[in-house]
């Protein structure tokens, strides 16, 4: 009789030839356990999904409660159904005004696509600008936003009209032009290993689009809902996106995505021709029953005001010669090495002594810290004196 993991390797289609093969069978606030009962501490929550943890009860019992009503009704944007309804407003309720509609689709890389057709629809242009080292998502849209050739080689061409800018650089923001129909941009750069942008290069970005007629597109897929101590990351700018992107974190576990703009902007999808934009799942029941009850756990409990404190703590702990270098806001964290090897190594070694983490697309030098926001100051401390220890044991290794 096969093992799972070889039915895993027989029959789910893999994304590298070296997956990690880990056997996780249950899950809970910061924890995850594999099939021998060992218990891990997640540091990456499902790369910034689990900002509320695994398993939150109160996600729970909303998506239990609402299976339990109905699922699956209707295509997207037909039915009245009270979980899209209710979620849509309570996000237009934390947000500024300008950004109160929101069409539910299935993933970031969904959300990217229709900001992509929406900025096209409304401006009339064609052209877009993204940043270097960016990461957008994995289908054709998406990808035409990133300039690596490394991942997207073999599956061209991709969108023509993109030109791509340096992240901070207020000099390359004279690219954007009348031409340009949007701008996508995340305030904070995940896999470029966490790039966080400066005050005077986003008012400056936000002017030039004001400026020239092109729509701002932020993509909080991974910085959004608490992450970087701000509900949103745009929030410590205060500057404002035409477009905001959400994804990951908003489902507490549950997939689902979002692109959010003005009344006025999201209107142009439903004339000239209507169903602009269509999906099936999008704005699923269940899954809006938990992006509500996670918005709502985040707010009720008051989880994003010591994410900002945590990620300090974790500064504060991870002191280590090896270390080049801690970037970021809250817990959207890198920490950086001096070479690709030693990190690995040290994750590797991290992953054995029950601490789950990994490395960014386009920065394989740091390793990533973005823990559920829920994770408490006495697992931050076991979880850095386990890195540190690895780290120690990696380096004596090498010399």
């Amino acid at each position: 009789m096969l093992t799972q993991r070889q039915l895993f390797l027989k029959h789910n289609a893999q994304t590298s030839t070296t997956p990690l093969l880990l056997e996780f069978v249950k899950a809970k606030g910061v924890h995850i356990y594999d099939v021998e009962g060992k218990e891990y501490i997640d540091l990456i929550a499902g790369i910034g999904v689990s900002n509320v943890g695994h398993c939150h009860p109160n996600v729970v019992a909303a998506v239990q409660k609402q299976a339990e009503t109905y699922m699956h009704l209707m295509v997207y944007g037909e039915f009245v159904q009270s979980p899209q309804v209710n979620f849509a407003t309570a996000l237009a309720s934390v947000l500024p005004s300008n950004l109160n509609s929101t069409y539910f689709v299935n993933s970031g890389a969904e959300a990217v696509e229709g900001a992509m057709k929406l900025a096209k629809r409304y401006t009339g242009r064609k052209g877009f600008i993204a940043c270097r080292n960016a990461y957008h998502g994995s289908t054709q849209g998406a990808e035409s936003l990133m300039e690596s050739d490394f991942y997207s080689a073999g599956y061209g061409p991709f969108l023509p009209h993109v030109n791509f800018i340096n992240h901070n650089d207020i000099a390359d923001l004279n690219k954007i032009t009348t031409e340009t129909a949007a701008v996508f941009i995340e305030p904070v750069q995940g896999e470029a290993g966490i790039r966080v942008a400066d005050q005077n290069y986003m008012e400056a970005l936000r002017a030039k689009c004001t400026e020239t007629g092109t729509l701002l597109v932020f993509d909080e897929i991974q910085s959004g809902f608490g992450r970087t101590g701000k509900m949103f990351a745009f929030e410590h700018y205060d500057v404002v996106p035409d477009i905001l992107l959400l994804a990951k974190g908003i489902g507490g576990g549950m997939p689902i995505g979002a692109f959010i703009s003005s009344l006025e902007i999201m209107s142009v999808l439903s004339y000239n021709p209507i169903l602009g934009h269509m999906t099936t799942f999008g704005g699923h029941p269940v899954c809006c029953a938990a992006g509500l009850a996670t918005l709502n756990t985040l707010l009720d409990e008051n989880i994003v005001a010591d994410v900002e404190a945590k990620g300090e703590l974790f500064k504060q702990l991870l002191q280590h010669p090896a270390i080049t270098e801690i970037r970021g806001k809250g817990l959207m964290l890198a920490v950086g090495f001096d070479s690709f090897e030693t990190n690995k190594a040290i994750i590797d070694a991290c992953i054995e002594d029950g601490i789950i983490s990994d490395w960014f697309l386009h920065c394989s030098d740091a390793m990533r810290i973005a823990p559920p926001l829920t994770i408490t100051e006495e697992e931050i401390k076991k979880a850095c004196a386990i890195i540190t220890k690895n780290i120690d044991k990696i380096i004596k290794t090498a010399d």
